[in-house]
């Protein structure tokens, strides 16, 4: 795939100088907190569920997290369409990767930091969003982008985390079992995440304009988290001694893989509009 690409002015309503320092503070204290994370271990993560779940993603956050961040703005400032429309995704990532940790620390002395960055994070996607002239987006991109594809996955995977979620409080009620704190925070969180994969898909689906806005960028963020996933499960037992959960993996890898193709697909529609000027 050729990554050449758009020199036209971006389509852009409102200017984006308050996004880039918001965003470069946001990798700022991602980078504090991860290496924390890694140095002070007992300090940071009091008991062993934590250190299990964390210190791999801590790891996932420093070669994932920070490179879609700073090459997505980078990539923003060359003008370069397909940069701006990932942004907020990179941040959305960020964005829901702290939140899990908000909902499982405790209030400890780096808490602050992790409540920074989802506050940040989350401003600074809608902040992005809104600065998005859809309609002009709309009109570059219309029937360019495989929108019912990738609206139907989009939506498709809101609906099976939402499912996932109601399916694993109804299985610990009805068993009468405790959920871990960090397998209730995940639940938690994707109860909040899938509702903004399905209206997104749907947007999308409908050739709203704010679907376009927003489509590439939910896509993005839902590929680098099963990436990240599976990062995680795979260096668990070097980072934690915890051993190595192969079916989750291939899990995770066959659902990542149904993301993936609709990403590609919309990408490759982006990335055309060069080719034709």
């Amino acid at each position: 795939m050729n990554p050449r690409q758009i020199q036209a002015p971006l389509p852009v309503k409102s200017n984006l100088s308050l996004m880039y320092p918001l965003s470069f503070l946001v990798t700022i204290l991602l980078v504090a907190a991860s290496i924390t994370g890694f140095i002070f271990q007992s300090s940071v993560y009091p008991t062993d569920e934590l250190v299990q779940a964390f210190v791999p993603n801590d790891f996932v956050n420093l070669f994932i997290g920070l490179p879609i961040l700073l090459g997505s703005m980078w990539m923003t400032y060359k003008k370069k369409l397909f940069g701006l429309l990932l942004w907020p995704g990179a941040l959305f990532f960020v964005f829901y990767v702290y939140i899990v940790y908000i909902f499982s620390m405790p209030l400890n002395w780096i808490f602050l930091a992790y409540l920074t960055l989802v506050i940040l994070s989350s401003y600074g996607t809608i902040g992005l969003i809104s600065c998005i002239d859809g309609d002009k987006l709309k009109q570059l991109l219309f029937n360019k982008v495989s929108e019912k594809i990738c609206g139907g996955v989009l939506a498709g995977l809101g609906i099976l985390f939402f499912a996932r979620v109601a399916m694993a409080l109804v299985s610990s009620i009805s068993s009468g079992t405790d959920i871990s704190t960090t397998e209730l925070a995940l639940n938690i969180v994707d109860f909040l995440i899938a509702p903004a994969w399905f209206i997104g898909g749907i947007l999308l689906w409908r050739t709203n304009p704010v679907g376009y806005s927003i489509g590439l960028g939910l896509l993005f963020q839902g590929c680098m988290l099963f990436i990240g996933l599976i990062i995680a499960l795979f260096f668990q037992p070097y980072l934690t001694g915890a051993p190595l959960p192969l079916v989750d993996i291939l899990v995770v890898f066959v659902m990542g893989f149904v993301c993936f193709i609709p990403f590609v697909l919309f990408l490759r529609g982006l990335l055309s509009l060069s080719d034709n000027q």
